[in-house]
């Protein structure tokens, strides 16, 4: 019988070690909340949003693992993040080091008619840096790669509205349960996609409950085109206090 999401909180837990106390501090919340989600929601309650990413920070796991239970997202293998006590400072004529690449960066445009058609346009010039060695890990070639930023939140609490994503566009084969960046119909969107029988193909996204699966039919394939599959990707937090 697979594990529910807070059996999977539980035992990851008491694998690394861990109190309910030591999750609770770490995420901002109380042992009670934790023992809550351990127990599926008991009063309603399950972690959401910036305490969803909180968790799996504390957990050694990704968010993706924690909500659905699939085993190839547990975790990476190796730590993706280093602490700096500050921020390197630079602009557009700050060279670029013999370990950097600096790939081009879009956004989506609604045209002026209103009509929710949009098109892809280069953000100003603006560059986002990449060490090669984060590109190499990837298997991603940098002349096949850009970023483009998230709209809406259909795919929180993984990806919320603003969220970067880097994007491989020599990677078009779908493999199921991976997001990829695509172009429906003239919209920019980026989801977890899964093939069907017959050539077409299901749209999915985190935010199930509000953007419920979308099935696109063989026939009308023609309207989707894959862009490239999402390698990366990275949001800033907002201090609303």
């Amino acid at each position: 019988m697979k594990k529910t999401m807070g059996k999977r909180i539980a035992d990851r837990r008491k694998d690394l070690g861990l109190s309910q106390g030591d999750v609770a501090k770490h995420v901002g919340i109380n042992r009670v909340s934790v023992s809550n989600w351990e127990t599926d929601g008991k009063n309603g309650t399950s972690p959401k949003g910036a305490n969803l990413i909180a968790l799996a920070e504390v957990l050694n796991c990704t968010p993706e693992w924690l909500l659905t239970g699939d085993e190839t997202k547990i975790v990476n293998a190796e730590s993706n993040a280093e602490w700096h006590a500050g921020f390197e400072l630079w602009d557009g004529d700050t060279p670029l080091r013999d370990d950097e690449v600096a790939l081009p960066f879009y956004r989506e445009v609604e045209l002026a008619a209103g009509n929710g058609s949009t098109f892809v346009q280069e953000n100003g010039g603006f560059k986002l840096r990449f060490a090669k060695s984060t590109l190499k890990k990837s298997r991603v070639e940098p002349e096949h790669a850009a970023c483009v930023t998230v709209s809406g939140n259909s795919m929180a609490p993984v990806l919320r509205h603003g969220t970067t994503v880097g994007v491989d566009t020599s990677k078009k084969t779908i493999v199921d349960g991976e997001m990829y960046a695509i172009d429906h119909d003239g919209m920019l969107r980026v989801k977890m996609l899964y093939r069907t029988p017959g050539g077409g193909i299901r749209i999915k996204s985190y935010n199930n409950d509000e953007f419920p699966d979308e099935f696109i039919q063989p026939e009308d394939m023609g309207c989707v085109s894959i862009i490239g599959w999402v390698f990366w990707w990275s949001v800033l937090n907002v201090w609303n206090n």
